[in-house]
Parts: C-alpha cells; sequence; structure tokens
C-alpha cells in the first residue's frame, strides 16, 4: 500500500501524519478486510453528481461515476452483493420539517430549469441492475441510519463493505462510521468517491484511514475483489 500516493499528499501537514506514526496507526500500515465483501455506493444520483443540481458538482462527480463503472463491473464478476441508496421511492414526496431534518442548508433551492430531470436518480451509467438492492435514506446521511440496510448485509453473510459515493465529507463518512460501528471492515476507493470540497474530500479521506476504514486505490480494490475466493 505504500507505493500508492494517497490523496491527501499535500494537504495535511507532515506533523499532523507524524502525530498518528505511533505503528498501529500508520498511514502506509497492511490493508485489513475479510472474504465477504459488498459494495455499498452511497447517494451516486444526479443531484449530488451534476452541477445542474444546487448539491451536484460535476467536476469531481462524473469522474466518480467512471472510477464506479469500473469497481462494480469486477465486484459482479466476483459475484459480489450491490447495495445502492438513494432518498425516496417517489420522486414527489413532500416532505414534512421532521422529515426533512435540520440541515443547515435547508432552504428552498432556487428552481431548476424547466425540463429537468429528476435528481433523485441513481446515475444511469451505475445501474442498478437486476439482483442489486437500493435502500431509500431519506435525507440522514448515513445508509444505516433507519433502514434495513444492516439485516441485508447479514442475510449475505458480509464481514467487509467497500463504500462509495458522494459526498466524501457528509453521507460517505456517515456510512463509513455506521459500517465501522457494526464490526464491519471498511474499505474506500478513494478515486470512486467525491466532494464539492476538495479540501474537504481529502481531509475526510484521511481522517477515515486513521481511524474507521482502509483509504485504498481502485486498483487495488479490484485486485482484492479478484483474489476472493471463488471469484
Amino acid at each position: 500500500m505504500s507505493a500508492v500516493s494517497k490523496p491527501w499528499v499535500g494537504a495535511i501537514p507532515d506533523e499532523d501524519i507524524a502525530s498518528f506514526g505511533r505503528g498501529f496507526d500508520r498511514q502506509d500500515r497492511p490493508m485489513a478486510a475479510g472474504v465477504r465483501p459488498a459494495v455499498l455506493v452511497v447517494d451516486m444520483t444526479r443531484a449530488f453528481v451534476d452541477s445542474t443540481y444546487a448539491t451536484g458538482w460535476s467536476a469531481t462527480g462524473y469522474p466518480a461515476v467512471d472510477a464506479n463503472v469500473e469497481l462494480l463491473g469486477a465486484a459482479r464478476q466476483a459475484q459480489v452483493p450491490i447495495f445502492f441508496t438513494k432518498g425516496y421511492p417517489e420522486q414527489d414526496d413532500q416532505l414534512q420539517p421532521a422529515e426533512r431534518g435540520r440541515w443547515k442548508s435547508n432552504g428552498a433551492p432556487a428552481p431548476l430549469p424547466e425540463g429537468t430531470p429528476p435528481g433523485d436518480v441513481i446515475v444511469e451509467s451505475l445501474g442498478p441492475q437486476p439482483g442489486d438492492i437500493v435502500v431509500d435514506k431519506g435525507t440522514r446521511p448515513s445508509g444505516f441510519f433507519g433502514t434495513p440496510l444492516i439485516s441485508y448485509l447479514v442475510h449475505a453473510g458480509c464481514d467487509t463493505v467497500i463504500v462509495t459515493g458522494m459526498t466524501t465529507s457528509g453521507c460517505v463518512r456517515a456510512t463509513v462510521l455506521d459500517a465501522f460501528q457494526y464490526n464491519f471492515h471498511v474499505l474506500i476507493p478513494f478515486e470512486c468517491s467525491a466532494d464539492r470540497s476538495q479540501i474537504s474530500h481529502k481531509v475526510s479521506l484521511f481522517d477515515m484511514h486513521m481511524k474507521y476504514a482502509d483509504v485504498i486505490s481502485l486498483n487495488e480494490t479490484i485486485d482484492y475483489l479478484q483474489k476472493l475466493p471463488g471469484a
């Protein structure tokens, strides 16, 4: 792993990295993962990927989509279960204040151009395909909070979760933290997640790598999938 440049190189001061270098939490430690992974694609919807929408950022969203296409191809070849999250089953749900929550950006967004397609739709190039499961998580950041996701992972016998999606500092981070708290190994292929803020993206990946997950490259993740028993 040490041969692969981490995405936070140049963004995190050397003294901060050194403060973690006490052996058990080095950034270049060996990866830890099980043999029964699932892929969890968090909120790779038009609303978060495309700059047409107030929450989207095309410059980083679409490269992350392309990376996820490659990852999902390898996951399907390895017969790994795949889960997606998005907001709601229906596009025209009228949310009550308690359902919307206390987001700091809770004001009404500017009207979208006429004919703009709904935003809470998973980007078409990703699927989902038959056999994949879509989890509707409402407005909460974590894919686990108030959803049956944990029961699906238990049923599939998973011991590892590969988390990707939008945004790194928001819903991806919240989902990673909950997966860690449920005692899953967590892998984050860093090309497969994205954020509007690049400093938030890099710092969040560093923080998760030092505490909750292994942040690795897409190629390393695919290599792991290809080496699974029975893959």
